[in-house]
């Protein structure tokens, strides 16, 4: 009669949508749906939480169905995502769909004696969300966007926040390495004129050159570890005595499995010690001095980024409006490859031949280009 789906792909297996009848069963569920362990295994995995709900809602009815995204409402209003859980149970009971008293309800969470007053206030939201959704939604929706940006405040926005990343990630020298090659990419793809609404070519090169520049090594490893602002979210999320401990893979004192793979050990909380040293040296990234650049996972990291700007700068020489769409695609590369160590590495290989079968088809559509060219001009 009622299910209380606190995630939509749970709630949409076989077992659960067998049992579900149009006219009889109502549904309270969570929007939001977490990732599954696919998304380990296939770094091209889409969630399908949309797909779940269309589902249920189609062996229900849609009368039959309250969605609102508890995860999101519980995280925001109540500072943590467990209350999801109250709360869909407060938007139930208010919808009717649950037979029993507000009392005895009240009664179950004071006899299981654990943040009772919190579940209480979590169960009232879910109902408030049940009655006036907007009004919920409301307190936590982000500020509305009064004019959008231009195409070129939109580069600007994307350089600007990488610029700054890439200095902390290194020095300013090497974020104005980075700027300088967007901006020549820029003014290529703008002298195709008018025709192009959206810098499309740009914003990828600004994306994805950033990403293969900003790979994260040992150094930044320890730089983001020991970031005041990193810590201090810990410190705020947990309270009396706790430790924290590191999973790591050092590539010098790690141990691989038979296919000859680094596997992770624990370091205790002394391993902070060591961050904070290291964060100091990533002026040594790259350089001779650097011992961990010498693996061969380093090297293939700084490879890339070379591969990448030199197969951009094949596309500036003969961008064109009929081979634009193939370069904006080339640029995309970089977002298969995802992980690190082993993983890394294999996406790389499976990226490269898509690399390579683009930078074809853009050299094909060139010259069909130059061809169509030479019959105009000879007719």
């Amino acid at each position: 009669d009622l299910i209380i789906g606190c995630d939509p792909i749970v709630a949409a297996n076989k077992e659960t949508m067998l049992r579900m009848l149009a006219g009889r069963t109502h549904v309270a569920l969570n929007a939001h749906s977490a990732p599954t362990a696919s998304f380990v295994h296939n770094g091209a995995w889409q969630n399908p939480g949309s797909a779940c709900q269309a589902e249920i809602t189609k062996a229900v009815g849609a009368e039959n169905v309250g969605t609102f995204n508890a995860d999101l409402a519980a995280t925001k209003l109540m500072g943590d995502s467990i209350y999801t859980n109250p709360m869909l149970l407060g938007y139930a009971w208010q919808k009717g769909w649950l037979p029993l008293t507000l009392d005895s309800l009240f009664r179950a969470m004071e006899l299981n004696a654990v943040a009772i007053d919190n579940n209480k206030t979590a169960f009232a939201w879910g109902r408030r969300a049940a009655h006036d959704l907007p009004s919920v939604e409301k307190l936590f929706a982000p500020a509305q966007v009064i004019a959008l940006p231009t195409a070129r405040d939109s580069v600007n926005a994307l350089v600007a926040k990488r610029v700054a990343f890439l200095t902390a990630y290194q020095n300013a020298d090497y974020a104005k390495t980075y700027e300088a090659f967007v901006r020549k990419t820029e003014a290529a793809e703008s002298g195709l004129g008018k025709t192009l609404l959206t810098p499309l070519l740009t914003q990828n090169v600004a994306r994805y050159l950033f990403k293969l520049m900003a790979y994260k090594d040992e150094y930044e490893v320890a730089r983001l570890h020991t970031d005041t602002a990193f810590l201090n979210k810990v410190n705020a999320m947990f309270e009396g005595d706790f430790k924290l401990n590191y999973n790591l893979a050092p590539p010098f004192v790690s141990r691989k499995n038979e296919k000859g793979e680094l596997q992770k050990r624990q370091f205790g909380p002394w391993m902070l010690t060591g961050f904070k040293v290291l964060a100091k040296l990533k002026g040594l990234r790259g350089t001779a001095f650097d011992v961990f650049g010498k693996t061969e996972e380093r090297k293939m990291e700084r490879a890339l980024i070379s591969e990448y700007t030199r197969s951009i700068d094949t596309l500036l020489e003969t961008l064109n409006n009929s081979n634009h769409a193939v370069a904006v695609e080339v640029a995309r590369i970089p977002e298969l490859i995802k992980g690190y160590g082993h993983v890394k590495a294999r996406n790389v290989k499976t990226a490269r031949l898509q690399w390579a079968g683009l930078m074809k088809d853009f050299a094909a559509a060139t010259r069909s280009t130059s061809v169509e060219t030479t019959h105009r001009a000879a007719a």
